[in-house]
């Protein structure tokens, strides 16, 4: 089980109201404690911090913000010495406008790094090179006034994108891998994979005939178009290929690679795993991000991913991320708890994103302490609600600061519970459910390696499944409704864990389900 920190929000370590890498350390004893057998750290290099680290202007130094390269090798080495790997951020398609390469590269269209990057001439008309546009709202082209091009721009225009088709571009990307591979990471989750390679004639993209009303969190224009020419070129097949071929050389065959891709087209997502199994290990299993949990049964969408991963891959489960509402504020507290279940015993890796297994709710962020970027081009799409600081005990700065430090974000409702002291202490909470079923998934083969089935014949309000692995059969009951339902299944068997914490029952021929409720039982015949 994998867990995303987000830096900035973890732990703050010397009173800034900032995260920070020793704040990450000095809650490993807190991720041992969970179970948590992996970390996925967001940015922590040098950067202007426009897009809080996602523009990178060196790629082989942590920032001042979040401590030094001393800091790094100290946290990597304590996460080691309790079992916990650490995943790194790898963002390839985009440095920051101040990154000594993009500085190179625009003072002179004779500069021999200009071609590191997507540069064009206005069109005959004067127009725009063509109708792409920015994730962060507005066109994907800025005008460099000093060489008379205009350069490409994906997100923000401080993150100009790279030219991976340049092959000194590839070489010292890989460069940047072998470097923290030298520092003892474990693997990379790399930032908006399917971008790197752009469509060589850069044509126009075509409108979008029907936009997907639950794609919505990235505004209407971007849902006017379809993005092919701009995303998931058949072309980035060869280079996540080559990139894992370079790591497994480097690591051993030891580091995982995880992307961020986008899973709306089966077809296309499986495609990073690579026809050989030997591109990414992991894409991210999306999926769930946008269910409806109050009205949907989840059976359909994890049994399309079943019927399309190819054989011998292995799935990857995510319920939120640093981009995202969180799950208990789209779902609610029972539907979230019922959720966190499902996450942590579908066949594959979870990966959690921190705060959601206290039940972390999205916290409002009044205007003047908006820091995202994208709220400020596209109001109503601002991430910050989903990246306050974690409340780890009771009081105004729940222990993410000092007292009588501003962090860096408003912390959430404090003295409700929702913190990690009074969770510990509290067997019926988020906090103790989770660590439960985290536990579960070490003792019991059959829920961390063992096969998928769904099993007919329920309820259409209640989703069940088989995991089973050298004899033994593990059931997952989910009712994702607001009534009673009964479960039939065959023999009988005892209840090992449930959302609703207080039964550790018995049953032969079916079982009872309470309203939203999500348990795990061992079937004995």
């Amino acid at each position: 089980m994998l867990l995303e920190i987000y830096v900035r929000s973890f732990q703050d370590s010397d009173a800034d109201g900032i995260g920070d890498l020793a704040g990450v350390t000095r809650r490993l004893d807190y991720l041992q404690w969970l179970g948590v057998d992996g970390i996925w750290l967001t940015p922590f290099y040098r950067s202007p911090m426009a897009d809080f680290g996602y523009d990178v202007s060196d790629y082989e130094d942590v920032d001042p913000l979040f401590g030094t390269l001393q800091t790094f090798d100290e946290l990597v080495a304590e996460a080691h010495r309790r079992g916990i790997r650490v995943i790194v951020d790898y963002v390839p398609n985009h440095t920051s406008d101040r990154h000594p390469w993009f500085i190179e590269a625009r003072a002179s269209r004779a500069s021999a790094k200009r071609d590191w990057y997507i540069w064009r001439d206005a069109a005959s008309d004067g127009s725009l090179p063509n109708n792409w546009l920015s994730l962060f709202g507005g066109p994907a082209w800025e005008w460099d006034e000093r060489s008379g091009q205009y350069y490409l721009h994906t997100f923000l225009r401080e993150q100009p994108d790279l030219n991976w088709r340049h092959p000194e571009v590839r070489a010292a990307m890989f460069e940047v891998a072998r470097f923290w591979i030298r520092h003892g990471v474990d693997g990379f989750r790399i930032d908006v994979a399917g971008a790197v390679m752009k469509d060589p004639d850069l044509r126009d993209n075509p409108p979008n005939p029907n936009p997907d009303p639950t794609a919505a969190a990235f505004g209407d224009q971007w849902e006017s178009q379809l993005h092919g020419h701009q995303f998931n070129h058949p072309d980035v097949d060869e280079v996540w290929r080559e990139f894992r071929s370079f790591v497994d050389r480097y690591a051993n065959r030891e580091a995982v690679l995880i992307a961020e891709v986008s899973s709306r087209d089966l077809p296309a997502w499986v495609r990073y795993y690579g026809e050989q199994l030997d591109a990414i290990h992991l894409p991210f299993g999306f999926h769930l991000l946008h269910h409806r949990w109050r009205t949907d049964s989840p059976r359909p969408i994890v049994d399309a991913v079943e019927a399309a991963i190819p054989k011998g891959a292995w799935p990857n489960w995510v319920l939120g991320n640093h981009d995202q509402h969180r799950v208990a504020s789209k779902a609610g507290r029972e539907w979230a708890r019922a959720a966190m279940v499902l996450l942590l015993t579908l066949r594959g890796t979870p990966m959690l994103y921190y705060g959601d297994e206290l039940g972390m709710t999205d916290v409002p962020v009044p205007p003047e302490r908006v820091r995202d970027p994208w709220e400020r081009n596209v109001p109503g799409l601002g991430r910050d609600p989903a990246r306050t600081p974690m409340p780890w005990e009771p009081g105004p700065t729940g222990g993410f600061c000092p007292p009588g430090v501003e962090p860096w974000l408003p912390m959430g409702p404090t003295g409700r519970g929702c913190d990690v002291a009074t969770q510990m202490s509290d067997p019926t909470s988020m906090l103790s459910l989770t660590r439960e079923v985290i536990r579960l998934r070490r003792l019991h083969p059959a829920l961390a390696l063992g096969s998928y089935r769904a099993l007919d014949g329920t309820p259409p309000q209640v989703f069940a499944y088989l995991r089973e692995l050298d004899g033994e059969r593990l059931v997952v009951a989910i009712n994702l409704s607001e009534e009673g339902h009964h479960c039939p299944l065959a023999g009988t068997g005892r209840v090992l864990v449930s959302s609703a914490t207080d039964r550790s029952d018995s049953f032969s021929g079916g079982i009872g389900l309470r309203p939203v409720e999500a348990l795990v039982a061992r079937l004995e015949d």
